[in-house]
């Protein structure tokens, strides 16, 4: 089957299976490895994009449920080219290693900046609970996104 959707602000139409999954499109087909393939089951966040302006995990999402809708991966946050708070603050504070898990918190602050209001260390810490790292342990991440988002 045949869907469009608005991909990085630009239209695009790609022919899908109709079980096939979002996070395959996207890496296989449109060539964003961007958005990176972790666990397969939902559990790590590393597959985060936005739809329609929510995070949603790609890697549970079937292509076809974007028909008509707008996604934005990590390719397509940057601000003219330039890193966004959010990208800006991960990297000055140290909160990249391997930087697997990185596109999916990079979409998950572009997200909570989209609300336009400040967050504690806490509340952080609660919102990216579905994103998991195994190198920082958190705290430079949590206080890159408090940093980003004016709560730090």
């Amino acid at each position: 089957m045949r869907i469009s959707f608005k991909l990085n602000g630009r239209p695009v139409e790609v022919d899908v299976a109709p079980n096939e999954l979002l996070i395959n499109v996207l890496r296989d087909k449109l060539k964003l490895t961007g958005t990176k393939y972790g666990c397969g089951i939902g559990e790590c966040g590393a597959c985060t994009v936005l739809v329609d302006g929510k995070p949603v995990l790609s890697c549970l999402t079937l292509a076809v449920d974007v028909n008509g809708r707008e996604v934005v991966t990590v390719e397509g946050v940057s601000e003219d080219g330039n890193l966004t708070p959010v990208q800006r603050a991960l990297v000055e504070e140290g909160a990249i290693q391997c930087g697997y898990c990185t596109p999916g918190f990079v979409m998950v602050g572009e997200y909570l900046r989209s609300k336009k209001r400040a967050y504690s260390e806490e509340e952080i810490r609660s919102l990216i609970r579905g994103n998991l790292c195994r190198c920082t342990g958190y705290v430079n991440i949590v206080k890159a996104l408090a940093k980003a988002l004016g709560g730090g």
